[in-house]
């Protein structure tokens, strides 16, 4: 059971496991994507019909037949990983071994939708997989396994989803190989130290200049590829702010003591990167997108938009 690339990635382990048999495949219904609003598959399904399992894909597990049907297939276990649809008890009731979560988090830590970025968000140097027994909370039941992997200083949702996703796919398999020989152990979680992760909203992409190089970076590497990092730029405030996509940069060097520049100000290249000022350091960031527009390396936006304000 699950949906999104990560998912796909923890399947693709499944597929590749002689110890066991997928009898079907679980993922949401396929959604209207793009400017023409396409029925697009999720990469689970594309990856389900490259392999010829059986599909399934119920809006929710609300309906008696919806559960009834699962049931049927007589599974001796769930796997779960990014389904993205709550399952109620009387789904994680059916099989004998109930359903096992792989979740991208040191758990009790990140519990919810976006672990991955509120991980990086915070600045955390370490995070992983967690393996979970499935209750009727979230993200509440047993440890059955765990592995912790290192967050680089320059990780981006992006990759650390791609590590995690990979590291996911292992630990699924170790789980089972250890189920099935009798190893598998539970421990409950602590609560005391549990925190929540909360869905990422569009608003959280715009970078606070004010704030400290590292926190901005940090930003801006939580919210790549979405929903994307951005500021508005009006540098001689008289017209209508110019909305900047940023993709993750680097921190430079610290303001200087003397004609420190305003939080925000664009002060010009710096190592072929726009640099912009922070409340303690410059931030170096690579490209910028303008609204509307294609994005644009430091020397076109110097040259272009830069050049303009100052004439």
């Amino acid at each position: 059971m699950g949906t999104p690339e990560f998912a796909r990635v923890v399947l693709e382990a499944l597929a590749g496991f002689d110890g066991c048999e997928i009898v079907a495949v679980y993922t949401q219904p396929d959604r209207p994507c793009g400017r023409g609003q396409v029925c697009k598959p999720s990469e689970v399904k594309v990856f389900a019909l490259e392999k010829g399992w059986e599909i399934r894909q119920p809006l929710n597990f609300r309906n008696e037949d919806t559960v009834a049907e699962l049931a049927a297939l007589r599974p001796d276990l769930l796997v779960v990983a990014a389904y993205g649809l709550i399952l109620p008890q009387s789904v994680l009731d059916i099989a004998p071994n109930g359903a096992i979560n792989v979740h991208s988090s040191l758990l009790p830590k990140y519990r919810g939708a976006a672990p991955i970025q509120r991980a990086i968000l915070s600045g955390d140097d370490f995070t992983g997989v967690t393996i979970m027994q499935m209750d009727k909370g979230m993200d509440t039941g047993d440890i059955l396994l765990a592995r912790a992997t290192y967050i680089d200083m320059n990780d981006t949702a992006e990759t650390l989803h791609d590590d995690l996703a990979a590291l996911g796919g292992r630990l699924i398999v170790e789980a089972l190989e250890r189920l099935r020989d009798g190893r598998l152990l539970r421990v409950k979680q602590d609560e005391s130290k549990a925190t929540y992760a909360a869905k990422l909203e569009k608003s959280e992409g715009e970078l606070d200049w004010t704030r400290p190089a590292q926190e901005v970076h940090n930003r801006a590497r939580a919210m790549h590829p979405w929903p994307g990092a951005y500021f508005f730029w009006n540098p001689d405030g008289r017209t209508e702010p110019l909305r900047l996509t940023v993709v993750p940069g680097e921190i430079g060097p610290e303001l200087p003591e003397e004609n420190r520049p305003a939080p925000g100000t664009i002060v010009g290249e710096m190592d072929g990167h726009l640099a912009i000022a922070c409340a303690d350091r410059y931030y170096l960031v690579p490209s910028v997108k303008p609204a509307g527009k294609k994005a644009m390396d430091a020397a076109a936006f110097s040259c272009g938009y830069m050049s303009r304000c100052r004439d």
